[in-house]
């Protein structure tokens, strides 16, 4: 039998040699005509299988799959066994390391004594200075109410142990960063769970409501808990969202849908103005949200702002992808923005694009310029990303959920329905701000009795869409954790595709406070594209942050443009040098727009006259209203 690199067996009685004169190394030339049994042989470790293997002639592949499904549904698609192999490398390691652990019991009595003579002078002088101070973001012990005892003494010992968790999971030998910041981040969050303010005795805010309302207040927060509970086990979204419908309270800039494929819906709005600038502007969300983020309520609509300064505005609306559509990846995603830049070209021919997307749309949306590039391709005039990363070297706190073993977990949960189920993911972006987005609910709804106030960015976020098997995988194996896109690794038709190769201007647009798309990984374009950019750095966070239309209260943002020939600036450099301005940046975009159009003209009809793009139901279309 020839052998072509490692042994495959026909018979499990016999074993043939390992490696015939026939091997694949001998007949590519192997030096001195050693075969793979010889000094070029790999080690077994690097072999694809056992050189003496036995071929399997059943799978428990499929055993391992449907596990890991069932056990994810209780997890909510956290993988349990990447946490133990991180707690154990973390405990073990600890354990090897008696110079960190006397650390750590002097670091205990030193804040134990801090604590006693806190204490002693709170005692004597109420109004004394704490002596540790909450993180600038943590609101939770802001109340006066705090101050007193012995509620003082209660959430001061537990700021002090937290900050003992978070030397404890640190500055340990032979422990990866990636590693400890995932046991910081988990302590963390057991410790919110049993932070003060979660419980009726130890939160003096919440004792006092109690007194003053006879606990009526855990009676409204009892009804609120059954309401929430009902609506989540039938599938409705959260209460107050009604007030909020596509169509009739947030998504009513008018438009018509003018092309449906599979996984989009392409609408286009109507004009605003009497002249309308040459070149029409596509945007692309990210698949994983429904795209009226940017069609808010009217006073806060980037697209209605768009409209009303004179742009052809086209959107895509995605489809909220079935177990039917498991298979398709994210080539087929590809495929669907070109399908709608062919639209777009149709009905207003002869015009390049000015083209935008948010967040993972913006992600996409770089890999598709680079390919059109590489191409030869000349459709884009422009582009413009919104809180996009295109490097996820440095991903910040989202990293902590994407390991081997969690991807792996994620795959059999996502094998076994055929998506990735819109609550899997809310769990974990709920986890990176838990004590805002989980324990201060709990707390203001469920313990005081206070609902809170459902406005349209809230309603918004709770209608999340769902992201189909293999397009998933995907992009977590290939641009999230292998980074390819970054490398220029990342392969579109066969051949890989290269951010450096765009040469179009760039208008980059991050905020100060995301915890998805961390403003310094979005500025790392820089170092990937060789071509103008215009960059914006506005406060706020991956969603407020866009949002923020003139107006708006204590919004501020810093911008400053980078020429192709520039020198590169560190990005705390760049913040430095790039003067705070106070308002909105969406003017900012609408004159680098203009900056980069060719003029004005009449404005298009809505839809082609006749065929595929010709113009058919009135905005929001349909694929916005799938659950």
């Amino acid at each position: 039998m020839e052998q072509t690199g490692t042994e495959t067996e026909t018979d499990a009685t016999s074993i043939p040699p390992a490696h015939s004169k026939d091997d694949t190394s001998e007949q590519q030339g192997a030096p001195n005509g050693e075969d793979r049994a010889g000094l070029d042989a790999e080690p077994p470790e690097f072999e694809r299988s056992a050189p003496f293997e036995t071929p399997d002639r059943y799978s428990t592949k499929s055993i391992d799959r449907a596990t890991d499904a069932h056990l994810a549904r209780f997890t909510l698609g956290v993988s349990p066994y990447g946490l133990a192999s991180t707690f154990f490398t973390w405990g073990v390691h600890l354990m090897g390391a008696p110079g960190k652990q006397a650390q750590l019991i002097e670091k205990a009595v030193r804040k134990a004594a801090r604590l006693a003579v806190y204490a002693g002078t709170a005692a004597r002088n109420p109004g004394c200075d704490p002596c540790i101070e909450p993180l600038a973001h943590d609101k939770r012990f802001k109340d006066e109410s705090w101050q007193r005892w012995p509620y003082n003494l209660i959430y001061q010992n537990f700021l002090l142990t937290q900050q003992w968790w978070y030397n404890a999971a640190r500055d340990i030998d032979g422990v990866s960063d990636r590693e400890e910041q995932v046991v910081s981040f988990v302590t963390r969050q057991m410790l919110d769970l049993m932070s003060p303010s979660n419980f009726i005795a130890t939160n003096p805010e919440v004792a006092a409501e109690t007194v003053r309302q006879g606990g009526a207040n855990l009676l409204h927060g009892w009804q609120n808990f059954v309401e929430d509970w009902e609506r989540a086990v039938s599938g409705k979204l959260p209460v107050g969202t009604e007030n909020y419908l596509p169509g009739r309270d947030v998504a009513v800039t008018p438009g018509k849908v003018v092309f449906r494929n599979r996984l989009l819906e392409l609408i286009q709005y109507a004009p605003a103005t009497k002249k309308v600038k040459a070149e029409p502007l596509l945007i692309i969300p990210a698949w994983i949200m429904k795209y009226y983020i940017l069609d808010l309520s009217p006073e806060n609509s980037l697209v209605r702002y768009l409209v009303e300064q004179g742009y052809t505005v086209f959107i895509a609306s995605w489809r909220n992808p079935t177990a039917e559509d498991r298979d398709m990846g994210m080539a087929d995603y590809l495929k669907a923005v070109d399908d709608a830049m062919d639209a777009v070209r149709a009905i207003v021919p002869d015009q390049k694009i000015h083209a935008l997307g948010y967040c993972l749309g913006g992600t996409l949306m770089s890999a598709k310029a680079a390919q059109m590039a590489r191409d030869g391709d000349d459709r884009l005039a422009t582009f413009t990303s919104l809180a996009t990363q295109t490097d996820f070297e440095e991903p910040d706190e989202l990293q902590l959920f994407i390991s081997e073993s969690e991807v792996s977990f994620l795959e059999n949960m996502m094998w076994d329905q055929g998506y990735l189920d819109t609550k899997q993911m809310a769990g974990a972006f709920q986890l990176l701000r838990s004590v805002d987005l989980i324990w201060s609910r709990y707390v203001h709804e469920y313990l005081m009795g206070r609902r809170q106030e459902m406005f349209d960015l809230m309603a918004w976020n709770a209608d999340a869409t769902r992201m189909p098997y293999k397009m998933h995988s995907e992009y977590l194996r290939h641009i999230f954790m292998n980074n390819e896109l970054a490398e220029g690794q990342y392969q579109i038709g066969g051949s890989p595709v290269a951010i450096s190769d765009i040469d179009i201007p760039l208008f980059c647009v991050s905020t100060t406070s995301d915890h998805v798309a961390p403003w310094r990984s979005v500025y790392k374009l820089h170092l990937l594209a060789d071509t103008d950019i215009t960059f914006v750095l506005t406060s706020g966070g991956h969603n407020a942050g866009i949002i923020s239309e003139p107006g708006h209260a204590g919004r501020n943002y810093r911008i400053s443009t980078t020429g192709r020939d520039d020198p590169y600036q560190a990005p705390d450099a760049w913040e430095a040098a790039a003067e705070e301005q106070q308002g909105s940046w969406w003017p900012e975009l609408v004159g680098w727009l203009d900056k980069h159009s060719t003029g004005e003209t009449e404005p298009p009809r809505l839809g082609a006259r006749s065929g595929r793009f010709k113009a058919n139901d009135d905005a929001p279309g349909s694929y916005v209203f799938q659950k």
